[in-house]
């Protein structure tokens, strides 16, 4: 997939210690993409938007 023109938001909970363990997620289309803030041209995980709803719903324990 191509995410050139994406709009990667770095994670909340990234925290600003400088320690570099952050995530980014960007919303495309049907899917959302995951990858290492410190490698935005390395490799990101993909995810079905459903499931990462679902992923977020069971980490706030809802």
């Amino acid at each position: 997939m191509d995410f050139s023109d994406a709009q990667w938001r770095k994670s909340s909970r990234s925290g600003g210690g400088g320690d570099g363990n952050c995530v980014e997620v960007a919303f495309v289309s049907e899917v959302v993409a995951v990858r290492d803030s410190k490698e935005p041209d390395g490799p990101a995980l993909v995810f079905p938007a459903e499931s990462w709803r679902r992923f977020l719903t069971t980490l706030n324990g809802r």
